[in-house]
């Protein structure tokens, strides 16, 4: 197990291994309409982080699927990342986590059934963090190690929060510092040491539990978890879903500081120029902003933070809802306004 690095087996690993945001929107143009029932109250319209489906007046089901090739070495840390990532995503919807199914995609010929096994233990030691089973799932023989989890919550249908629910005047506020990415490019170049990976594995493997706290909270108007499209594309998200135009100001925005030093030598994921590329003629940097900025802008996130756009009013509640919960880098960033989707980044 020593001798394996999970990394090697990995043409982009954790949310950095996203079909990239312009080719995804290609290709789901092209999927044809599908049935809408009066039930679903989250569907595809605006790429929100998961499925939501009412049940009775006061249950809807959440669902939503996440699994990735390794960012890590590690077998037990890459399953508990994996397994972290997915469940964000009921989270971010306002939900309760209830159980899970495992994805397993492993190249028998390569691994030993040993780094499989820890995959799978850490997956499901993260599952018992956040208080569920695994109750199945589904292992096909492949190229490349592929793990997630098919996750499933609860929540009350009048505290479903989409990305499409922000308000002109909101609040910005993110929940976890960037720079997983760089810190992921870092590692594969051999450049990242036992504190810059330690820091790596603290954000990764931190559940997003203040979700369902902060979707009852006065003032909470939209929520959704950065993830592999980077905190630009993200937020880009809240602005076509709810219409509106969205301005943050870089040096409020919480950064890993190891990640920080990478990104100004250079050292960024290929996933992040992709981002950038899907998305740029939306986005108005100030003069001021610089390239390694820019590219922590676009770092693709794995298990990245909640990103909370709240009612001015609400901005000491949410803050105090993630400092309780352990998120002390949480901060607000910048605000929304009316006029064309877009973001500025002063």
């Amino acid at each position: 197990m020593e001798t394996i690095r999970l990394t090697q087996f990995s043409h982009g690993g954790g949310c950095g291994c996203k079909i990239a945001p312009a080719v995804l929107s290609d290709l789901l143009s092209r999927a044809p309409a599908g049935i809408i029932p009066p039930a679903l109250l989250v569907g595809t319209e605006t790429a929100d982080d998961a499925a939501v489906y009412q049940l009775n007046e006061h249950q809807a089901i959440v669902a939503t699927t996440d699994f990735f090739t390794p960012i890590v070495d590690d077998p037990f840390d890459f399953g508990r990342i994996a397994a972290t990532n997915a469940i964000s995503d009921v989270y971010a919807m306002g939900g309760t986590p209830i159980m899970a199914l495992a994805i397993v995609g492993m190249p028998l010929d390569k691994l030993p059934g040993e780094v499989i096994g820890r995959i799978l233990e850490g997956g499901a030691s993260v599952c018992r963090d956040a208080g569920i089973p695994i109750a199945g799932g589904h292992s096909i023989d492949v190229l490349e190690p592929i793990y997630g989890l098919v996750a499933l919550g609860v929540v009350d249908p009048a505290r479903v929060k989409r990305n499409a629910g922000a308000q002109p005047g909101d609040r910005l506020i993110l929940g976890k510092p960037l720079g997983v990415g760089v810190l992921s490019a870092a590692l594969k170049k051999g450049r990242l040491d036992a504190a810059g990976y330690a820091e790596m594995i603290r954000y990764t493997t931190q559940l997003n539990t203040p979700g369902p706290t902060l979707a009852a909270l006065d003032g909470v108007n939209a929520v959704t978890d950065v993830t592999g499209f980077g905190l630009a594309g993200h937020l880009l998200e809240i602005c076509r879903g709810s219409g509106l135009s969205a301005r943050v100001a870089f040096d409020r925005i919480p950064l890993i500081e190891a990640a920080a030093g990478f990104a100004r030598e250079g050292i960024v994921t290929g996933a992040s120029g992709r981002n950038w590329a899907g998305y740029c003629e939306q986005v108005h940097l100030a003069p001021g902003i610089q390239d390694w900025q820019q590219k922590l802008l676009t770092d693709p996130q794995t298990s990245g933070g909640l990103l909370v756009s709240c009612a001015p009013h609400a901005v000491p509640a949410v803050l105090a809802c993630f400092a309780d919960a352990g998120f002390e880098r949480a901060a607000e960033i910048g605000e929304l306004g009316t006029g064309t989707v877009s973001l500025a980044v002063a």
